[in-house]
Formats: structure tokens, C-alpha cells, sequence
């Protein structure tokens, strides 16, 4: 009887409505009875598998008063459809089903909720079924009018209900074996708690989201079905990252939602890993996988493989075909469902996502002028030097006397890289020059992983003449456009709108293209159809790489760190710069105190010996000196570098902003770098720092900026 009461004085203080029991009867008798009862308020839920176990998560207020309404319109439910959760999801009315509108999804069920119990191994509360509520609170309303208690009913899962009173109503489970011999079901066990009306659960309601949509991106995944350390899926990481806007656009962009000038940014998940594995390649894995540390194998098969995958002209077109065609048919699926959109498009992916991204966006063209953007797209350089020409190629071959016949048919090195053997077969080159000939260009082309048309490069671009080799197919069609990085040869598709801004997290970039024999990258390129460019990492990301030292490789200079979005640096951050900047200042002061003494001490009296000495203190001092303003001073000189060098070094990649930002790491994380390797790869799905960054990026196209700028 303890925990009864227990319970009941819990209900006590959470009901503030009078009980029955301490009021006479007679007293009952002369009030109004129907001003005791008051209808319950229902409330929306909706369930989720999470883990196995089947959770009932309320929808925001926003969206079950959306949908109190529709099913208390009148008319006929089944047809009808709600949307919710900010448009993403549909409701089914009539099924009590929700269904994703933008990605594959199991659909979830639907219910109308008045009455709840304490779930069984936490503290959740579980509805009933809608019929049953419905029961429930018939009997309450009469016990209530009646002053009737100590009710019990029988649910369909021959669960006893006991309402003993407003402030106590329990929940008997039914005991096993109980239906075999066909006796009723009895009050044993440890009794649950029963709730009327979501407002006595412990349970978070939010508010709901902006109707106005300022801004769309898309969030393209990295490798494996998994992006995070629980192993959740893109669309889940996503919600997590979107949750997270919404808050700062509360606390960061107050003034802006006060004037009613903003509204949100929605981010929608882009899945390739499913349509790629679905091609069969699985099966063809399985036959040939070791049958050794099975899971290990699995997982490897599951994510690692995806890079190789990618690196696959077969299955890197299956990729780049799905990034791209998805993103395309969202957007058109996105307009459609909100035709007042007149805000822009930004693409943001992770790890592998983010190559993916740089690749589709290097082969894009410029609807308004393909040839312009063509030409802007061959300020990619490699740093290969000068390459032969026509004749030089011949000499190393040994076939300098076939040149005059070229030359008679004005067939230059590009020319001839579309010869077939017909060709070169009809002008009269016998077969042993014809085979070193084309193994010889088919081999430069190879090496040079080019395959693009022939164009003249913008002004100022190195171009090595190797690269102005093409091959017929590409030149005819022109689908798509090799900038000579090395990219696997295929077709990359077209997106049908411009990115506004790029954002790649934890992207291995910069190791792909040096890896594929990219050396640089020139100033002056940008992407055909995007302005903005944001590498953002955690300095303790295994698979990030920076960009910035591809643009300006002669140059050492340290990425952009992103604020905390609380402001200023993190504490331990800035207690070890203190510390290593006074260490420095003792450290040179030291030094400048020993210097002196010794030459104090070992000073000549000869005049003769002043010029030189005097040549030995003016050299050190400036050394001294010039250590001084760098380290007890360096915000003045970070500024003053910044102001010199970001317009000309960084290039135009980003609009001539910088590209590479970086995160401060948790005092946590600052103890064993190793140990927060892997969490660091995936710590950007819920970092505040990241968010506000891409928000302030955004909404700075717009004109608007942050309450209070961050230091």
C-alpha cells in the first residue's frame, strides 16, 4: 500500500482539481454536478520503432491541433491528408498512418490519445487504443457525475483497469496461464499508473516549426548506412541537425524572427547507400568474403567498400546518378508542395558525401553560357610542367619521317588522339608506327585521366597541352566535363537549380584530388554553378584534409576557427594560449637578460669594435623583437595577415572569402586526441558551432546577419 499512496500523493500535487473523497455526499448531492466533469483534451501521438520497442512520440502542437481539427471537421476522414512535422510528413486520416513525403520510410501509425499507462521497463507512458480511451472515459464522466468510484474495467488484452478516484487510477497486468482454465483475470502484480489527458505525462511537447521556408539544403551522407556512433541513419542525423537550427535561430536571429524578416532553414537527407547496394553487389560480395570474423567482414562490405565503389566507374556512376537525380526530383517535389518558395538552394554533405558534391559541382554548366563556364572550369590546373609537342612526341618514338604526313593533313596531337587505326591506316602509316602510335596516345590520355573537349583555357590558366587531348564520344555529346583532377570517366548529370553555397564536414577532398595528381589549384577557379565554399572539420578528424594549402601551397597559414557559438573561445582553449604565450614572453626575456650579460662581459674597450657590436645587437634585436608582436600580440598580427593575405591567396573558390574553418575541440577531448578520433568524424550532425556557421553563411546572402557577432 505504500506505493499506492505514494502515488496518490504524486497525483495530488500534480492534479489540482478537488477530490471527490473530501467532499460529504451531501455536499454532492446540492452542487451541479455536470461542472465537475470536464471533457479531456486529446492529443496527437504517433509510434516509432526505436530499438526494437515501440515508442509513442506526441507531434508538436502546431500539428495535432492541425489534425484535432480535421477529424473534428465533420467530414469524411478517410482520403484525408495532413501534412506535418514542418511538410515532411503526411497524415492518412482515415488509415491513422504517417508516411514520409521526401525519402522511403515505414510508415508509423497514427492514434488520437486521451488516456495513458506507465510503460512497463521505463517511464513512458503508453496510450490505449482509441476505443478503449473512449471507454475509459465514459466511465470516468459517469463516476464523476455519479460520484461513483472504485470502477474497474477489463481492457481487450484482459488488462484490469481500476479508477479508484480522480487522483488514482492503476493498471493490472493479466497474469499468465489465467486464459487456459478460463477464469477471469485478478488484481496481481505490481500495479502501473493510469493518466487522463497528456497535460498529467511527463512528456515533451514541442511548438512547432516556421511556416515560411527561407532556404532548402540538401545533406548528402558519407559512407555506410550509419552516420553516427548510435549507428542512426541519414534521416535521423539530419533531424538532430535541424532541431538544432531551430534553436539557434531562436537565441542567435532573435531580432530577425521579432521583425518577422526570417523564418527557417529546411534540411532534407539524401540517401545513396541503399540504391547502390540494391544493384546486386552485395550478393556478389558475400560469394567471395572470407567466412573469418564474420561481422567485421560485413562491415567492411557495408561502408569501407563504399569508397572503392566510388572509385569504380561502374558503381561511381550508379552514385553520382543517385546524388544527383535525387536531389532533382526533392527539389521538384519541394516546389510543388510549397509553390511561395523563393528562397535558394545550398548543398551540404559528409566525409565521402562531400567529394561527391565536388565532383557533381566541378561538371556542372552554366545554363546561361556552358562555353564560359567551361572555359572557367579549366582553371584547375596540374602543376606537371610544359609537355612536348606533336613532333618531340614523334622523335621519341622513332618515327620523326611520318611528321611531313601529318603535317599535309593538318592533323595536330589533338587530332590525332581521335585517330583510329582506319585513320592513320588511310594516310598511309604501316602497321608497326600505327600500334606505337596509339599505345602511345591511349596510354598519355590513360595516365593523364582526362576526357573532356578541347577548349581554349581561360586567361592566365597553366594548362599543360597534355590535357587538351579529348575523346570523340565526349566531344559529341558533351554530358559532362573532366577538368583533369583525375575523376573516374563518367557522365556526370546536371542539377536543375544553383547552389547557392557548398558545405563539406570532415571532407577528405583535399586527399582525393592530391591523391588523383592534383598539385594545386588555380586562384582564379570557382565552380561553373556555385558561389560559396565552406570546409569545415574537427581538428581531430581522421578523414578531413584541407583545401586552402591546394590554392596557396608556398604559404603556411592556419584555418579560420569557428567561434563558439556561445561566444568568444572555449576556456581551456584560451588558458593554453595564455600560457604558451607567457611561456614565450619568459622565455625571450630570458634569453634577451643572458645575451646582454655576456656581451656586457665580453665587450672590447676598443672603439674600433662598437660598429660591430652594435651591427650584432641591431641583427638580434629585431630577432627578439620580431617574436614579441607575434606571440603577445597576435590577434593584431592574425588581422593584419588576414587583411593582406585572404583577398589574394585563397583563390576564388569560395568568392575570396576563406574555405577551411575548424572547430574548437571540448576540454574533454583535448586530453588523448586518439581517443576522440572517431567521435570527431561524426560529432557534426549535433554541434551548435557547425549550424550557426552554415546559418550565419546563409542567411548572410540574405542580408541578415546574427544578433550579436561572435568574437
Amino acid at each position: 500500500m505504500s506505493s499506492v499512496q505514494s502515488q496518490q500523493e504524486q497525483l495530488s500535487q500534480s492534479d489540482p482539481s478537488p477530490s471527490p473523497n473530501s467532499c460529504s455526499s451531501f455536499e454532492l448531492i446540492d452542487m451541479d454536478a455536470g461542472s465537475l466533469y470536464e471533457p479531456v483534451s486529446p492529443h496527437w501521438f504517433y509510434c516509432k520503432i526505436i530499438d526494437s520497442k515501440e515508442t509513442w512520440i506526441p507531434f508538436n502542437s502546431e500539428d495535432s491541433q492541425q489534425l484535432e481539427e480535421a477529424y473534428s471537421s465533420g467530414k469524411d476522414c478517410n482520403g484525408r491528408v495532413v501534412p506535418t512535422d514542418g511538410g515532411r510528413y503526411d497524415v492518412h486520416l482515415g488509415e491513422r498512418m504517417r508516411y514520409a513525403v521526401y525519402w522511403d520510410e515505414l510508415a508509423s501509425e497514427v492514434r488520437r490519445c486521451t488516456w495513458f499507462y506507465k510503460g512497463d521497463k521505463d517511464n513512458k507512458y503508453v496510450p490505449y487504443s482509441e476505443s478503449f480511451s473512449q471507454v475509459l472515459e465514459e466511465t470516468y464522466m459517469l463516476a464523476v457525475t455519479l460520484d461513483e468510484w472504485k470502477k474497474k474495467l477489463e481492457s481487450p488484452n484482459r488488462e484490469i483497469i481500476i479508477l479508484h478516484n480522480p487522483k488514482l487510477m492503476v493498471h493490472y497486468q493479466p497474469v499468465a496461464g489465467s486464459d487456459d482454465w478460463g477464469s477471469a483475470p485478478t488484481e496481481q502484480g505490481r500495479p502501473r499508473t493510469v493518466k487522463r489527458g497528456v497535460e498529467n505525462i511527463s512528456v515533451d511537447i514541442h511548438c512547432g516549426e516556421p511556416l515560411q521556408i527561407d532556404h532548402l539544403v540538401f545533406v548528402v551522407h558519407g559512407i555506410g548506412p550509419a552516420c553516427d556512433l548510435r549507428f542512426r541513419s541519414i534521416v535521423q542525423c539530419v533531424n538532430d541537425f535541424r532541431s538544432v537550427s531551430l534553436n539557434l535561430l531562436q537565441t542567435h536571429f532573435k531580432k530577425a524572427q521579432e521583425n518577422h524578416q526570417i523564418g527557417r532553414v529546411e534540411f532534407l537527407p539524401v540517401n545513396w547507400h541503399s540504391p547502390l547496394h540494391s544493384t546486386g553487389v552485395d550478393v556478389d560480395l558475400q560469394r567471395i568474403t572470407l567466412p573469418s570474423i564474420n561481422r567485421l567482414r560485413h562491415f567492411t562490405n557495408d561502408t569501407i567498400l563504399d569508397v572503392f565503389f566510388y572509385n569504380s566507374p561502374t558503381y561511381c556512376q550508379t552514385i553520382v546518378d543517385t546524388v544527383a537525380s535525387e536531389m532533382n526530383r526533392i527539389y521538384t517535389l519541394f516546389l510543388q508542395r510549397n509553390p511561395d518558395f523563393k528562397g535558394g538552394v545550398s548543398i551540404a554533405g559528409h566525409s565521402l558525401g562531400s567529394l561527391i558534391l565536388f565532383d557533381i559541382l566541378t561538371n556542372q554548366k552554366d545554363s546561361l553560357g556552358d562555353i564560359d563556364s567551361e572555359k572557367d572550369s579549366l582553371n584547375i590546373v596540374m602543376d606537371q610542367g610544359d609537355t612536348p609537342t606533336l613532333e618531340e612526341d614523334l622523335k621519341k618514338l622513332q618515327l620523326s619521317e611520318f611528321f611531313d604526313i601529318f603535317e599535309k593533313e593538318k592533323v595536330d596531337k589533338e587530332a590525332l588522339a581521335l585517330c583510329t587505326d582506319r585513320d592513320l591506316q588511310e594516310m598511309g602509316i604501316p602497321l608497326g608506327p600505327r600500334k606505337k602510335i596509339l599505345n602511345y596516345f591511349s596510354t598519355r590520355k590513360n595516365s593523364t585521366g582526362i576526357n573532356r573537349p578541347t577548349l581554349q583555357p581561360a586567361s592566365g590558366a597553366n594548362i599543360p597541352k597534355e590535357s587538351e587531348f579529348c575523346s570523340s564520344s565526349n566531344t559529341r555529346n558533351g554530358d559532362y566535363l573532366d577538368v583533369g583532377i583525375g575523376q573516374v570517366s563518367v557522365k556526370y548529370p546536371r542539377l536543375i537549380y544553383k547552389p547557392e553555397i557548398f558545405f563539406a564536414f570532415g571532407s577528405p577532398i583535399g586527399m582525393f584530388l592530391t591523391v588523383r595528381g592534383l598539385k594545386r589549384i588555380d586562384p582564379n577557379y570557382r565552380f561553373p554553378t556555385c558561389k560559396g565554399f565552406f570546409n569545415i572539420y574537427h581538428p581531430f578528424d581522421p578523414v578531413a584534409y584541407r583545401i586552402e594549402p591546394m590554392v596557396v601551397p608556398g604559404v603556411e597559414f592556419e584555418p579560420m576557427l569557428i567561434p563558439h557559438h556561445k561566444g568568444r573561445k572555449r576556456m581551456h582553449l584560451e588558458l593554453r594560449e595564455g600560457l604558451t604565450r607567457m611561456s614565450m614572453d619568459l622565455k625571450n626575456n630570458l634569453l634577451g637578460s643572458l645575451r646582454m650579460a655576456w656581451k656586457s662581459f665580453t665587450r672590447a674597450p676598443y672603439p674600433a669594435l662598437q660598429v660591430s657590436e652594435t651591427a650584432e645587437e641591431t641583427e638580434a634585436e629585431p630577432e627578439s623583437t620580431s617574436e614579441k608582436p607575434s606571440d603577445v600580440n597576435t590577434e593584431e598580427t592574425s588581422v593584419a595577415v588576414k587583411e593582406e593575405v585572404l583577398p589574394i591567396n585563397v583563390g576564388m573558390l569560395n568568392g575570396g572569402q576563406r574555405i577551411d574553418y575548424v572547430l574548437q575541440e571540448k576540454p574533454i577531448e583535448s586530453f588523448n586526441e586518439y581517443l576522440f578520433a572517431l567521435q570527431s568524424h561524426l560529432c557534426y550532425w549535433e554541434s551548435e558551432d557547425t549550424v550557426l556557421l552554415v546559418l550565419k553563411e546563409i542567411y548572410q546572402t540574405q542580408g541578415i546577419f546574427l544578433d550579436q557577432p561572435l568574437q
